[in-house]
């Protein structure tokens, strides 16, 4: 947090050009322009302003929007129910494709099964998230009319979206789901468990499925924190009032405290999710624990 909060400070103040001309345009009066450059905090001496910076992001104040007059803080507030939604139904969709069939795949290499989640795996990755909502608004909200055609106000507008989101990450966990239980069948205490005559079932769920999901935890936490902060392609698609549209309309309007705020608030949802990940290890493996 530190780390990113210092390069977003660093940058917007190296980048050519004044935010404060940006701002004010080309027609601005030089009164207009030192008015804003007091309000961004970029008249005082360089270490003020990141002293400043630093204390105001401990605190989750990122200053004011420029366009909206309104607390960066508070637009980040009122979009994240949302996109915090979108993205946890995108990845509850992605878990339950990828780690059933990920499993079945693994257990029955070379079956029909393993064919058919290495050729949903192939798919999922090559099209474009933004390409299949497209489709899917064609079929779904255009020519059968099951769901909304935009908007965010209800569950159901975010269905189609979720899928969208939900299919390219199921693509990557099972192939990681496959390929981490394939592992773990090889290992010697699974050939253990099978000689003291324990069933197939619980060999393969029981003992191999536990310890395989720990690399899949870690990606699937990943995932959520990239659509957080990267669904901003789906969000334009759908229509969506969420983070990813408040962030590239911060961007389009060169409102630099709303893009500082952005940066910083999805490395720390990067950060909280990475730590959370950590302590679900010792939940699904004791040995991490006991350790």
């Amino acid at each position: 947090m530190l780390i990113i909060s210092t390069i977003v400070f660093l940058v917007i103040r190296v980048i050519p050009g004044d935010p404060a001309l940006v701002i004010a345009g080309i027609d601005a009066s030089e009164s207009d322009i030192k008015a804003i450059r007091a309000k961004l905090g970029t008249d005082k001496p360089i270490l003020t302003q990141y002293v400043d910076w630093i204390w105001k992001v401990m605190r989750f104040d990122f200053d004011t929007s420029m366009i909206s007059g309104q607390p960066v803080t508070q637009l980040i507030l009122e979009r994240l129910p949302l996109t915090l939604t979108l993205a946890l139904m995108g990845l509850v969709i992605s878990i339950f494709i990828a780690i059933p069939l990920g499993v079945v795949s693994a257990v029955k290499r070379w079956s029909a099964w393993d064919y058919l989640g290495m050729i949903f795996s192939q798919i999922g990755m090559a099209i474009p998230s933004f390409w299949l909502g497209i489709i899917l608004l064609l079929l779904l909200s255009v020519k059968i009319k099951l769901f909304p055609l935009f908007g965010g106000g209800t569950l159901k507008h975010l269905v189609l979206p979720a899928i969208s989101l939900g299919i390219a990450r199921a693509a990557v966990l099972l192939r990681l789901t496959r390929a981490a239980m394939i592992e773990e069948l090889s290992k010697e205490y699974v050939v253990a468990a099978r000689s003291k005559g324990l069933t197939e079932r619980m060999v393969n769920y029981k003992h191999a499925l536990k310890n395989a999901l720990l690399p899949v935890i870690t990606i699937a936490g990943i995932q959520l924190g990239y659509m957080l902060g990267g669904a901003i392609i789906i969000e334009q698609v759908f229509s969506l009032p969420g983070l990813g549209r408040l962030f590239l309309f911060g961007v389009y309007q060169r409102d630099f405290p709303l893009i500082q705020g952005g940066v910083v608030f999805v490395a720390f949802i990067f950060s909280f999710i990475n730590f959370t990940v950590d302590i679900l290890y010792s939940v699904l493996n004791p040995r991490i624990r006991i350790s």
